[in-house]
């Protein structure tokens, strides 16, 4: 299943390759398409629904991102 999200604090590829790898090392998630235009509009297809604090929680290994879902 495919969530749409945004995170906040991606400025440049460095950051969307560090959050990307981040993200993709949880269990449950498959796959995490991040862009830099429009900046930080996340694509997350994962196994079985993830609720935003927990994808918050694995961003926390990371400093300065904050993730929220988008319609």
């Amino acid at each position: 299943m495919k969530h749409k999200y945004q995170i906040n604090g991606i400025s440049c590829g460095g950051c969307v390759a560090n959050v990307k790898k981040t993200m993709e090392a949880h269990p449950s998630i498959e796959k995490a398409e991040i862009l830099l235009a429009p900046k930080g509009a996340t694509t997350i297809t994962m196994k079985e629904a993830i609720s935003v604090a927990e994808l918050q929680k694995q961003l926390d290994e990371l400093n300065g991102y904050i993730i929220t879902e988008t319609n």
